[in-house]
Order: C-alpha cells, then sequence, then structure tokens
C-alpha cells in the first residue's frame, strides 16, 4: 500500500501539494483508492481518497494505528558532515531505516564541510521513513558549533567515538546500557581535534571506540546507530 507523508494530518484532511502530485499525476490514484498516511510524530493512518486533486488531494481517515517507536529512549547521533553531501545523505537515510531519534551537524575543527542544505536530507529521511515503516521522523538540527553542543545538556550517556590511542576507551557496545537515552558523536574524516575530546570527556562524555577498522565518518555513524538498535532490542 502506497504510504503519503503527512504532517498536519490532525488539522486538515489534504495531502501537501508535493505528495498530492505524487498520489494523482505520477501514481494515478484515483478517488475511493485507500492509500495510508503517516504524520511523522509515532501514527500511521488507513485513509481513502475523497478528492484526487493533484494539487489539494483530500482524504477520509478510516483508522488511526499509534505506531511508536519500539525502543524505550532516546538515540541521538552527532556527526561532521562529509565534504561529499552524498555520503552524510547516505548516512541519514540509512540511520532513520535502522532507527534513530535525532541526527545533528556538527562544525569541528577539522570539519571539511560548513554547510549544509536541511531541506534535501530531511526528504531523503522522509522517504527513508517510508520505505522503512517508521511512523516517526528523527529531529534534523543543522550545523551546530562543537563547543556549543557539547555544553548543552543532556539526559541519558554520552560518549565520543575517536580515533586516538587512549587506553580508558571501550567499545561502544560494551559502554551502553538498554532503555538508557545516548549520545554520540562522530568526528570528520580528520577526526577530532586533541582538544575537542579534551573538552568533550572534561564535559562528562566517554571516550568509545566502534571496533578495529577505521571508518569513515558516515561509515562510523551508521556502526554507531546499528550498535545502538543491536542493544536496545
Amino acid at each position: 500500500m502506497h504510504i503519503f507523508y503527512t504532517p498536519h494530518i490532525g488539522t486538515t484532511l489534504e495531502l501537501p501539494e508535493e505528495e498530492s502530485r505524487h498520489c494523482v499525476r505520477v501514481l494515478r490514484l484515483a478517488e475511493g483508492t485507500e492509500i495510508r498516511l503517516m504524520d511523522g510524530k509515532g501514527t500511521f493512518y488507513r485513509a481513502a481518497i475523497t478528492l484526487a486533486h493533484p494539487k489539494h488531494c483530500t482524504v477520509s481517515i478510516i483508522e488511526k494505528i499509534p505506531s511508536p517507536n519500539p525502543w524505550n529512549c532516546t538515540l541521538h547521533i552527532a556527526i561532521a558532515p562529509t565534504k561529499n553531501i552524498d555520503r552524510i545523505e547516505w548516512f541519514a537515510e540509512k540511520c532513520t531505516e535502522i532507527g534513530i531519534d535525532a541526527i545533528t551537524l556538527l562544525h569541528c575543527r577539522y570539519s571539511e564541510r560548513k554547510e549544509v542544505k536541511n531541506e534535501r536530507i530531511e526528504k531523503i529521511i522522509i522517504s527513508a521513513a517510508k520505505q522503512s515503516l517508521k511512523a516517526t521522523l528523527p529531529a534534523l538540527s543543522g550545523i551546530t558549533d562543537f563547543k556549543k553542543f557539547i555544553a548543552q545538556p543532556f539526559d541519558g550517556d554520552k560518549y565520543i567515538a575517536h580515533c586516538y590511542d587512549q587506553e580508558d576507551k571501550i567499545l561502544l557496545k560494551n559502554a551502553c546500557k538498554p532503555g538508557t537515552n545516548t549520545l554520540v558523536l562522530i568526528g570528520p574524516e580528520g577526526d577530532f581535534s586533541t582538544e575537542e575530546v579534551e573538552a568533550a570527556i572534561a564535559g562528562g562524555f566517554i571516550p568509545v571506540s566502534l571496533g578495529n577498522s577505521r571508518l569513515r565518518t558516515e561509515t562510523a555513524g551508521v556502526v554507531a546507530c546499528h550498535t545502538l538498535q543491536l542493544i536496545n532490542e
């Protein structure tokens, strides 16, 4: 069954213009056709098309289907965008499919990219949520200064994944606790600076490793996300 993103379905029974166009002009769905909607806030809807208009497709709700995330905590990854924007878009897509609550894009000392268009990543996240049958979209925060970000309060466990040799650094999979709000920092291709690592640790972040392999930024982000999901299954 076709799924359409309708963030305002609670206040209007009309699909957004882009979704209306896809529904009527691309898929050629007619009045009376049953479709599924998602509000991005944790609910699916069974609905039927009442007006097949390419800009203002309207529906009637048949059934409301709450579908909260199966994990009972908040999973957050803050990551430095890559120079090749396709890689960070891939990261956002895959983490949405796996399951994540929040993504923050960090500006670090060795960052290769200082600007990112959130709109394109948001569209990729929506598409990935539809494909993976997620009713809740992860929150996306645009470029945020590293120092300002680590100074923000976080109610849960905080980790920084870096590549420097450090005796007390442990594997993320051994550090995480199920059912606990978790935030993981992933640095740019040149890694965090030593000053950034020291500042994060001073701010309560626990240094962790993602394994023996040296991973690209976007791969490290996906590995971290998958690790958190496995811990919380």
